[in-house]
């Protein structure tokens, strides 16, 4: 006899996932804030860029991780992991198209110690994940207002 994950188990794995992912890794930049910024310095970007995106970065992912733990903003949450993971996959394309006139040195955080390649599949993988819960959680959404119009 086959089981099957329903889908609001699924969702809370999906969530917990994105959480953890988001927590850590803007964590991780905060705790090591100058080796961040650091290696922010060596990436394509100019240095007033730079300057707004270490401060700005970690706190978009801790509001991505706080937008996820809770039912009301959870699909907030969903959609700009979404955008965010699309936004840092597209970068890393770049990258590794050759798009820029050097290759930039891989950050810190969860991928420090993965080459370019390996970073787009690890995004890849969690920019699905965030496109999956996106749309579970609309479906849960739909079927929860369905239920109370019913009643």
């Amino acid at each position: 006899m086959k089981k099957y994950i329903d889908s609001n188990t699924l969702l809370a794995g999906l969530t917990s996932i994105l959480i953890l992912l988001w927590i850590y890794t803007a964590f991780s930049k905060i705790i090591d804030y100058d080796e961040f910024k650091g290696q922010l310095t060596n990436q394509v970007f100019s240095k007033g860029f730079t300057k707004v995106l270490a401060f700005v970065l970690p706190a978009i992912e801790i509001l991505t991780g706080v937008l996820l733990l809770f039912r009301k903003s959870c699909l907030a949450g969903f959609v700009l992991s979404a955008l965010l993971m699309g936004i840092f996959t597209a970068y890393i394309a770049l990258v590794l198209s050759g798009y820029y006139n050097y290759t930039p040195c891989s950050c810190g955080g969860v991928l420090k110690s993965l080459s370019w390649k390996s970073q787009l599949y690890f995004n890849c993988v969690f920019l699905f994940i965030a496109l999956l819960g996106s749309y579970l959680q609309i479906k849960s959404l739909r079927k929860r207002k369905e239920d109370t119009s019913i009643q």
